[in-house]
C-alpha cells in the first residue's frame, strides 16, 4: 500500500482532537459533528468503526444503531443501503434531522489538509483488508493517520497491514463493581508492551495517574501519549503540562481556548 507523503503542516501542541467530532455540539460520529469539530479549530477528529454485512466501513460508536438513530439494528448483520437509510441526527434534535451514518470513505474523502484522524476499532480484525483499501484508496498523507483500538491482538494485525500508519493503544481501567474504585494498569508494563510491539503510541484514559515523569518515561519508549476523554479545563491545562501529545475531548472550543495562550 502506497501513501502519500510529506504534508507540510505542523499539528499544534499537544493537539485538540474532537471526540466522536464536536459531540456535544453535533450529533456524535456524523459529517456534521466533523465539520463542527472543524469550525472549533480542533487539530483532527476521533471516530468509531464497524464492518456492515456487505463488507463496508461505517462510522458509528455502537454495534447496533439503537443510541443515536431512529432505529435498532445490529450493524454487522445488514447492508450499507439499509443503514443509510437510518436518521442519525434527530436524537439530537429536529435541527439534525436526516443526519446520515457516513462510511469511512466519505469521512476520509473530507479530511482537510493537514488534520489528524484518529479511526478506532469497535469490531474485530476482520475489518483489516477493508480498512487498508480505503485508506490506500484515499490517498492521504500518513502522518494523518492514526488507528487506535483496545483490542492489542488486532492493533498489531493493523500495524502488519498496515506498517505506514501509526497504530496507538487504547488502554483504560477497570472499574470494581462492589466498591466502584477503579484500577488502572502499570504504566511501564503497558509502555514497555506497546513498545515491544513496534506501537506508535498509547492512548490512555484520563484517569490514569500521569504527571511530567510518568509521561517521559512513556516517550522514552519511543512511543506518543494521547488522553482522552478530557473536557474540563483544568484538567486540558494539567495533562498540557505534562507533555502529552494529543488530548481527545467532546468539547474542542473549550478545550482550545484554554490551552491558547
Amino acid at each position: 500500500m502506497v501513501l502519500a507523503v510529506g504534508i507540510a503542516s505542523a499539528f499544534a501542541d499537544p493537539a485538540i482532537i474532537a471526540h466522536r467530532g464536536a459531540s456535544v455540539d453535533a450529533p456524535e460520529n456524523t459529517p456534521a459533528a466533523f465539520r463542527e469539530a472543524w469550525n472549533q479549530k480542533a487539530d483532527g477528529i476521533e471516530l468509531d468503526i464497524w464492518l456492515t454485512k456487505d463488507g463496508r466501513i461505517v462510522v458509528i460508536h455502537d454495534g447496533s444503531t439503537k443510541r443515536t438513530t431512529d432505529k435498532n439494528l445490529v450493524v454487522r448483520d445488514h447492508p450499507l443501503e439499509e443503514l443509510r437509510k437510518l436518521d442519525a441526527g434527530v436524537w439530537k434534535g429536529e435541527k439534525w434531522k436526516s443526519e446520515p451514518i457516513p462510511t469511512l470513505e466519505e469521512t476520509l474523502g473530507e479530511l482537510p489538509v493537514g488534520k489528524l484522524i484518529y479511526i478506532e476499532i469497535k469490531c474485530g480484525p476482520e475489518v483489516l483488508p477493508e480498512l487498508a483499501r480505503v485508506i490506500s484508496k484515499a490517498g492521504k498523507p500518513a502522518e494523518q493517520l492514526r488507528i487506535i483500538g483496545f483490542n492489542f491482538e488486532t492493533l498489531v494485525k493493523s500495524k502488519a497491514l498496515m506498517p505506514e500508519v501509526k497504530t496507538l493503544w487504547l488502554v483504560s481501567g477497570s472499574k470494581d463493581k462492589i466498591t466502584g474504585k477503579t484500577t488502572y494498569p502499570d504504566l511501564a508494563a503497558i509502555s514497555e508492551k506497546a513498545s515491544a510491539a513496534g506501537m506508535a503510541g498509547l492512548d490512555l484514559n484520563m484517569g490514569f495517574p500521569l504527571d511530567a515523569a510518568a509521561v517521559a518515561a512513556i516517550k522514552a519508549k519511543g512511543l506518543t501519549l494521547a488522553v482522552w476523554t478530557v473536557n474540563d479545563p483544568a484538567t486540558a491545562k494539567r495533562f498540557a503540562a505534562t507533555g502529552v501529545d494529543a488530548i481527545n475531548t467532546d468539547h474542542p472550543a473549550r478545550i482550545r481556548s484554554a490551552l491558547e495562550p
